[in-house]
C-alpha cells in the first residue's frame, strides 16, 4: 500500500518545534500500516526536519541558541533579497536537512523512548509549513 498527504502545520515562532503529535494526529492511514516507513518531505527551504529530544523543552531552545551562533543573522551574505534571516535559515535547513524516513509497526512510529520529531523554523516570520507524508507499507 502507499498513501500520501500534504500535511500543513501552524506557523511558529523562530525556533525548534515538537511537532510529533501534529504528523501523527494528521496522518489519517498511519493506523492501517501493519509494517512500513513514513517518509516526511517539508517543502520549505529555510525551516528544517530533524529527530531529536522530546522530553526537556531546554534541549530545544540550547539548539537554537547554537545555531544563531553558528549561522548568525548579521553576518555579511549576497543573498539577502527577503531580509537578514533569510540567508541564514537557508544554510540551517541545509546543514539539518528537510526529510526524515520512519519506521512504522502495528501503525506506530517506532522512535526511540526520547525521540521526537522536531520542525526547525530558521525565519523570524516563516508562516505555515508543509510536509509531503508518504506512507508505505503492508496494510493490517
Amino acid at each position: 500500500m502507499w498513501y500520501q498527504q500534504i500535511l500543513t502545520l501552524s506557523a511558529k515562532s523562530r525556533g525548534f518545534h515538537l511537532v510529533t503529535d501534529d504528523v501523527i494526529d494528521k496522518l489519517r492511514d498511519l493506523a492501517s500500516v501493519k509494517t512500513g516507513l513514513l517518509h516526511l518531505l517539508l517543502q520549505h527551504t529555510s525551516a528544517s526536519l530533524t529527530l531529536n529530544e522530546n522530553c526537556d523543552p531546554s534541549v530545544r531552545s540550547d539548539m537554537e541558541r547554537h545555531f544563531l551562533k553558528a549561522v548568525p543573522d548579521n553576518a555579511t551574505y549576497e543573498h539577502d533579497y527577503e531580509g537578514a534571516d533569510d540567508m541564514p535559515s537557508h544554510i540551517k535547513s541545509s546543514l539539518l536537512g528537510v526529510s526524515l524516513m520512519l519506521p512504522v509497526h502495528h501503525g506506530r512510529l517506532q522512535l526511540g523512548r526520547w525521540q521526537g520529531i522536531w520542525l526547525g523554523e530558521h525565519r523570524i516570520h516563516g508562516g505555515p509549513r508543509k510536509i509531503i507524508a508518504t506512507l508505505q507499507g503492508e496494510q493490517r
